[in-house]
């Protein structure tokens, strides 16, 4: 009896140090979710998000990165420093016909740094929905979401189809208020911080302010309800999709990273983490119509598509497609209208079909929500284009 009580005792005290251990962890995560974006660590944060929560290695594969060819380099315009050092820019690269024309690293960052997206990976995951219906794994984006998730039967999304959910009209109520401690939004950050399940979280919506369809409103669970049914609908986990579609074809210089929460569903409406030149890799690759080097990754009728003004946004407001925004003023009636994959903290990816312009930002803006920032942010995209065409 009494080596079975010794036992015993030993066992809850491992159990008890485990808990412990897991509750400093979780301590230690909560405490960086609270400081991810003080100005003394927001720098170091945006390229260190893997340490921070659960996440993913993304395979860059074994083949031979893709070259990025080096241009004539650009004649920067006027007040292009300023704009870096008031917009806290870390990293930019401008592609011009998919040749290297300007690169810049700032704020103790370099070349190697893998640097959280933010919302910009929403744009991969509309492209990543953009493969599963070029192969007949969604048969329609007309069908509602709980054709491949079952488990929103009932919840705020039922009704709703992928179309709506694309085009961010749900209709479920979601407070994105990133100032707020209690919004959805960090309420959120906080279940990925503990390890809970993002899945579960979204079942947990019942509230909807308007039908499925009529109204527009960016609620970012909306694009974790895409991987959902991306999941359903091919049986593998976005991760394993992103790997084998995407980033091995794009040939990129570097692995990837995907946050995740305690299950390993990945945080798909902001958790990817790559270089720069990746992400123009990829740009550059979306600004091919859907090829890269030879090859068809997604095909054009679906960028075509998911880069089209269709969401019913309020006049004089960004535009807005399966994931990608379009500026307010852009003349979104021509074939080859400029878009851009957006991020919190000056994450861009901004595309000009018709100029042969990708650029890539990332950035520690803490600003990025005042009046007029995001309109001279366009601003200075449109003259690095006109600076990269010439006269």
């Amino acid at each position: 009896m009494k080596t079975l009580l010794l036992r015993s005792g030993l066992v809850v005290a491992i159990l008890l140090a485990a808990l412990a251990i897991a509750s400093r962890e979780r301590i230690a995560q909560l405490l960086a979710v609270n400081s991810l974006f003080d100005p003394d660590t927001i720098v170091e944060n945006t390229v260190s998000m893997p340490e921070l929560f659960h996440s993913t290695e993304l395979s860059r594969g074994t083949g031979p990165v893709s070259p990025l060819t080096v241009g004539p380099p650009l004649d920067l315009p006027p007040g292009y420093a300023d704009w870096v050092r008031d917009r806290s820019v870390t990293a930019i690269v401008v592609l011009k016909d998919g040749q290297l024309v300007h690169e810049g690293y700032h704020l103790g960052t370099d070349a190697s740094d893998r640097r959280i997206s933010w919302s910009v990976a929403k744009s991969y995951l509309s492209t990543l929905i953009g493969t599963a219906v070029d192969a007949g794994e969604i048969a329609s984006i007309d069908e509602p979401v709980t054709a491949y998730v079952p488990s929103l039967s009932g919840t705020a999304y039922n009704g709703a189809r992928i179309r709506h959910v694309l085009n961010m009209s749900s209709g479920v109520v979601f407070n994105e208020d990133y100032f707020d401690f209690w919004s959805d939004i960090n309420r959120m950050g906080r279940v990925l911080a503990l390890g809970r399940s993002m899945d579960r979280f979204a079942e947990g919506l019942g509230e909807t302010f308007a039908p499925p369809g009529q109204q527009f409103r960016y609620v970012s669970i909306d694009t974790h309800v895409l991987g959902m049914v991306l999941r359903g609908a091919t049986g593998q986990s976005v991760p394993e999709l992103l790997e084998a579609r995407i980033i091995e074809p794009l040939g990129l210089e570097q692995d990837g990273a995907y946050i995740t929460d305690g299950y390993g569903v990945a945080f798909v409406l902001g958790g990817l983490n790559f270089t720069t030149r990746d992400y123009a890799r990829f740009g550059q690759m979306v600004q091919n119509g859907g090829t890269w080097q030879g090859r068809r990754i997604v095909s054009a009728a679906w960028l075509r598509e998911a880069t089209r003004a269709s969401a019913a946004t309020a006049p004089g407001d960004l535009h807005y497609g399966y994931q990608w925004w379009m500026p307010a003023d852009e003349d979104v009636s021509r074939a080859d209208h400029a878009f851009m994959g957006l991020g919190v903290y000056g994450q861009h990816l901004y595309i000009d079909p018709e100029a042969g312009v990708v650029i890539a930002t990332n950035g520690a803006d803490r600003g990025f929500q005042e009046d007029g920032v995001l309109e001279r942010n366009v601003e200075m995209f449109r003259a690095l284009t006109a600076a990269a065409t010439g006269p």
